[in-house]
């Protein structure tokens, strides 16, 4: 149930857990129409009411009608009807009899519970974005409270534009987001056979590459670093090593055969784990110049980045694609990521544990590039959020004690060799 005497919670349980909301209709006048207020905290999408449009297909939410509201007895809703700023019109000239259930629905994973057939589930994940939203603040709201609690007459900001706002609020946003908000994003992909995938729409920068064995454990696939390299140009050269130009004097690219080679690389020539048939470790001699005996004395500079089974990747900055090494096609991947928090409206979120942090950084940000401002007040600012934002850090750590002492017990075990 909502928190009562203002409280910040406005959704019902039914409307959270289930993302469905249920109306019914009164007595309608003749010509009148018949609308539903709906109070979700995720805002109504509309595309169409007509499943046969694909515009249709937009809307975050399916609307069912019941003549006496029992569950089974649900059907979807598909007369004309309208959306505007959450509130649902019908439209129709056959207005519903009173008495008549509604139900709003948004997509969920699971379909929803009011669908006869499986063409009228709601199937999406707008219930499921949803959960947890508690524990953020949108953008918007941070915003508007910095415009009311910090800006005014009396106030240490006497006047600022909304624009220069949400500019410094956006900006602190990126800023968090690098080291100090759980921005990190994953996606589950699989390596193809040409051992690249393309590098996702909102990705700054890699968190953690890891392939998932058949028990569904991670494991971590290291950056190449030394190892090889991705060119970033390719220029076909004459015959005295001089790059050729086309018609529009730009050099002629050609395909990498740095790239060639390493992907068709045999993993166990690198690590040293050779099969068993022993013709790996001949090509092993071969390629690092042993003189036709394994000599393993000599492999005392095995550098410990390649001694591990797990192989590698490559980002491609030429073609903005990450690269893995061959023993890895046809594996599942999951790569995390960092974005900058602004790619999607869903990431324009702030955790409230950030908040104040949030403030100080604008606070500060507004006050140190306007002219004439007191250099100690410049100053205090800076330190005020360089303080909230260490607080913040913190706070967003997640660390809890019990955990630490978990893994603290295998620190007092004695190996004996």
């Amino acid at each position: 149930m909502p928190t009562p005497n203002g409280g910040l919670i406005t959704e019902t349980n039914q409307q959270y857990y289930e993302g469905a909301q249920q109306f019914i209709t009164g007595n309608t006048p003749s010509g009148s129409s018949v609308s539903f207020v709906t109070t979700f905290d995720t805002d109504l999408v509309y595309g169409d009411y007509n499943p046969a449009v694909v515009e249709y297909a937009l809307n975050n939410f399916k609307l069912y009608f019941s003549y006496d509201g029992l569950p089974g007895t649900f059907s979807e809703y598909t007369l004309p009807y309208e959306v505007d700023n959450n509130i649902i019109t019908l439209t129709s000239s056959t207005l519903p009899l009173p008495g008549t259930y509604f139900v709003v629905q948004l997509k969920s994973l699971s379909g929803g519970n009011y669908a006869n057939t499986a063409g009228e589930e709601a199937y999406g994940t707008t219930v499921e974005e949803n959960y947890g939203s508690y524990a953020y603040i949108s953008l918007e709201d941070i915003i508007n409270n910095f415009l009311v609690a910090y800006v005014g007459v009396g106030k240490l900001i006497q006047s600022a534009k909304r624009t220069d706002v949400i500019f410094h609020t956006k900006r602190a946003m990126q800023e968090f987001s690098y080291d100090t908000l759980k921005s990190i994003h994953s996606q589950e992909l699989t390596v193809p056979v040409g051992l690249s995938v393309v590098l996702p729409q909102d990705y700054v920068n890699y968190v953690r590459v890891s392939f998932i064995d058949q028990l569904g454990v991670k494991r971590i696939i290291y950056p190449a670093n030394n190892l090889t390299i991705n060119p970033y140009e390719n220029p076909i050269q004459d015959v005295q090593g001089v790059p050729i130009q086309d018609n529009f004097s730009r050099n002629i690219q050609g395909t990498s055969i740095t790239e060639e080679r390493w992907a068709g690389a045999n993993d166990n020539l690198l690590n040293g784990q050779f099969a068993e048939s022993n013709i790996e470790a001949v090509n092993f001699q071969d390629a690092y110049g042993f003189g036709g005996s394994l000599n393993w004395g000599r492999q005392y500079g095995l550098d410990p980045q390649l001694a591990q089974v797990n192989g590698w990747f490559t980002l491609n900055e030429r073609e903005g694609k990450m690269a893995f090494s061959s023993n890895l096609v046809g594996k599942i991947i999951v790569l995390e990521y960092v974005s900058d928090g602004l790619a999607y409206d869903l990431d324009t979120r702030l955790p409230k544990m950030a908040e104040e942090a949030m403030y100080a950084y604008v606070i500060h940000a507004i006050v140190s590039t306007r002219i004439n401002q007191p250099e100690y007040l410049v100053q205090r600012l800076r330190r005020e959020k360089s303080s909230k934002l260490r607080n913040a850090k913190i706070r967003l750590s997640n660390i809890k004690l019990d955990e630490i002492v978990q893994v603290m017990r295998g620190k007092s075990k004695w190996i004996k060799s």
